[in-house]
């Protein structure tokens, strides 16, 4: 994205959630939220088109008007009409650092920016940069401490006759692009968008419905067995 394309001028989406709970007893709630994430804007010259979940936790990534905005920042970067998306604070966007670091990756890997204004995560700059870099090393050593808990289990488990599956090794980002997929298009629909986007499956094949009714069960799987893992 350059400075020419935008007429120097960034188009960002503002992403705004909040919670049943938090909609009766947080300060924070969606107005709020939308100030802070116009005044920073205001501040770096940027233009905002607004997506809201309302009523929604941030258990999982699977909600409708994040899910929409992500698409929308997938499309190819030369025609894409957004360059990034801003939150008011992380915890708008994930309470997972895993969730938050497929997002990042996603980010990267697709050239958009992400801001998250409390953490001051702003890769769009050299210093944001450097603090998504950070998060993405604490989300690593987060990997690795429930891969040695999974680990541990697996083998307990084993020493009981109990058998426990392997998820397949799939990037970070395909695995993330599958479960957005899956919220809003059937297992053949999803296939055909993977493989119009050159995404493989973890062997390197192209995608079919029964494989992405396999990976989008292991996966969710994954999810709910790192969430009792972390409790």
């Amino acid at each position: 994205m350059t400075g020419d394309e935008h007429s120097f001028r960034l188009t960002m989406i503002g992403y705004l959630r909040v919670s049943t709970e938090e909609q009766a007893s947080s300060g924070l709630g969606l107005d709020a939220q939308r100030d802070t994430i116009q005044r920073y804007a205001d501040g770096h010259g940027w233009d905002v088109v607004w997506y809201e979940d309302a009523g929604l936790s941030a258990k999982s990534l699977a909600r409708p008007q994040l899910q929409a905005a992500l698409t929308r920042l997938h499309t190819a970067p030369k025609r894409r009409d957004v360059d990034g998306i801003v939150v008011a604070k992380l915890d708008r966007l994930s309470r997972s650092v895993a969730d938050f670091a497929s997002v990042l990756e996603l980010a990267r890997s697709r050239k958009w920016a992400l801001v998250a204004i409390d953490l001051g995560v702003d890769t769009s700059t050299p210093t944001g940069e450097l603090v998504a870099n950070v998060m993405m090393s604490v989300a690593q050593w987060e990997r690795r401490v429930i891969g040695e808990r999974t680990s541990a289990a697996m083998q307990a488990a084993k020493r009981q006759g109990r058998h426990m599956g392997r998820v397949s090794v799939l990037p970070e980002a395909t695995g993330a692009r599958l479960l957005a997929l899956r919220t809003t298009r059937t297992l053949a629909a999803t296939a055909d968008v993977l493989n119009a986007e050159g995404l493989t499956t973890a062997t390197g094949h192209h995608w079919t419905e029964n494989s992405v009714c396999k990976v989008h069960r292991r996966l969710i799987a994954a999810q709910q067995q790192t969430a009792v893992l972390t409790a």
